[in-house]
């Protein structure tokens, strides 16, 4: 694959040497637990999210509301250079209120129809965006609901290898977006997780999923 090349789907690479195949005949152990949508009501439309009130009734009968706020997904990256260093940026965070370290990631583009982009074609994107760098080799380490408590917001998560800089056409962050690259021995990145000077929830599940991935 070239370094221009989208990375492939999820169904092109196993998650992990650990997991096992899904059986599409076993039964939902989640089936007794589901909540039937009574009604829906949108408050806001934003940008990227759509927040709104959702009404329930609960396996035991009674109605309850949910406060939901609505995501078309995301993409987060573990991208390693050939000397073992793991890509992060550094960016201002206003709704933490400080600068966070992180892996790069971002939001999956939505058309105006509602469709939503391949996470797939999103990860070299956010990739470039946010480093400047390419990737010739993608794996697909699977994915993971943020904060599924409020937001329907899924993390596909992927690892980047055989990095390259994209001198020509190189795509550029946002116009809002401050971004500072730093390079870390992935060593040094677990410690920091560690010890607690990681707090962005994503990058720590991306750093430690690569980590025991290297050493299995």
């Amino acid at each position: 694959m070239s370094d221009d090349a989208a990375p492939p789907g999820p169904d092109a690479a196993p998650p992990g040497p650990d997991a096992a195949p899904p059986d599409p005949d076993a039964p939902d152990p989640g089936e007794a637990l589901r909540e039937t949508l009574l009604d829906s009501k949108v408050l806001h439309r934003g940008r990227v999210l759509e927040f709104r009130i959702d009404h329930v009734r609960t396996p035991g009968g009674r109605r309850a509301r949910r406060e939901i706020a609505a995501h078309p997904g995301a993409v987060a990256i573990v991208a390693l250079d050939a000397d073992g260093r793991v890509l992060m940026v550094r960016q201002w965070r206003h709704a933490a209120g400080r600068a966070l370290l992180e892996i790069p990631a971002g939001t999956l583009d939505r058309d105006a129809d509602g469709t939503t982009e391949a996470h797939a074609l999103a990860a070299p994107r956010e990739l470039e965006e946010e480093t400047g760098y390419r990737a010739a080799t993608w794996r697909y380490l699977g994915s993971f609901f943020t904060a599924p408590g409020f937001t329907s917001e899924e993390m596909h998560l992927y690892l980047a290898t055989d990095l390259r800089p994209a001198h020509e056409d190189r795509l550029g962050p946002d116009e809002d977006e401050d971004l500072e690259l730093e390079a870390l021995p992935l060593a040094d990145a677990l410690a920091l997780v560690d010890a607690g000077r990681i707090a962005d929830a994503k990058s720590i599940v991306g750093l430690l999923r690569v980590g025991r991935l290297l050493q299995a």
